[in-house]
């Protein structure tokens, strides 16, 4: 089946500027990305093909040859020695970031970080020179065959555990699943032994994952517990009852005591993140309350609000 063209891939003309490159492919790779296509392998696949033609639009030089000699300028067909064949003395890479005769090449995209970092909180970054395969995730060298690396995950994940997938396309790594255990906490690390760099000897070292974790719109936490504010109405303040209340693991039921006031905590036991070190022990969940005051009431609702209000006055003379 013949390539698609890349400006079609991407849906720009082939006029389109770097930032007009840029928006494009950040609107695609959002929408086909496997971390939000899980098992889909078509969205993969389009994920695949817009980062190619991305990869290749927005260098200048590969562009250039490619604006000239099509898909042809990386698939080999050129010959064994591309530079036969490049505009302006360029070399020819393909998308993988490989060189002629297919040497393995360090490149680093500015643009392919922000993005990510955009996305999904800078996935993989570094502040040293940076190793890139395939899909622009990468490593940094931690010193002998160790490598480092970053990923950011969400508060649910990090509280309930989860497993996410490196796609390192043209490397020996291929596809790494890394486990994250329930209850990790900011800036801990994940280790993957004997998934780093191999030596002159075959020994490989280990592949550490620092972990950054995303706030949450609904809880925050302390230590093993987490925190989260619920607004009850103020009959249920008054007269006391019952509520839903959102934990990690799903709703629960909650007794109000009568006469709740706006900022008491209702403590939800072992509804909190697990310990790292016994699976079995839990922290608790704070439910801080608030009252929640109708905007209207009705003229039935006024009545019995002023006649509540002269019984209240009477107790104070």
């Amino acid at each position: 089946m013949a390539k698609r063209d890349y400006y079609d891939i991407l849906g720009v003309s082939k006029k389109a500027t770097g930032q007009e490159l840029k928006s494009a492919y950040r609107k695609l790779a959002k929408k086909y990305h496997p971390d939000t296509n899980s098992g889909d392998a078509k969205a993969e696949q389009l994920f695949k093909e817009v980062t190619e033609a991305y990869n290749v639009l927005s260098d200048e030089e590969k562009r250039k040859l490619y604006d000239q000699f099509g898909h042809a300028a990386f698939d080999g067909s050129m010959g064994s020695n591309p530079e036969e064949y490049t505009a302006n003395g360029a070399k020819g890479y393909d998308w993988r970031g490989n060189g002629p005769q297919g040497a393995r090449t360090e490149y680093y995209s500015r643009d392919m970080d922000d993005f990510f970092g955009d996305m999904f909180g800078d996935f993989f970054h570094r502040s040293k020179q940076h190793t890139h395969f395939g899909e622009n995730f990468g490593f940094e060298e931690e010193g002998g065959n160790d490598l480092t690396g970053e990923i950011t995950i969400s508060f649910r994940d990090a509280a309930l555990g989860c497993e996410k997938i490196i796609r390192v396309d043209g490397s020996r790594l291929d596809t790494l699943a890394i486990k994250i255990p329930a209850g990790i906490n900011e800036g801990q690390s994940v280790r993957l032994r004997g998934k780093g760099r191999k030596d002159s000897s075959g020994k490989a070292g280990d592949l550490l994952i620092k972990v950054h974790i995303l706030g949450d719109n609904k809880f925050t936490r302390n230590g093993q517990d987490v925190y989260t504010t619920e607004a009850i109405p103020y009959t249920t303040a008054i007269l006391g009852g019952e509520a839903d209340f959102d934990t990690l693991y799903g709703p629960v039921k909650c007794k109000i005591p009568a006469g709740s006031q706006a900022g008491s905590k209702l403590r939800l036991k072992n509804k909190g993140i697990v310990s790292m070190k016994n699976k079995n022990t839990y922290g608790d969940e704070y439910v801080i309350l608030q009252i929640r005051i109708p905007g209207k009431v009705s003229e039935k609702e006024k009545e019995l609000l002023k006649q509540l209000k002269e019984i209240e006055s009477k107790k104070f003379f």
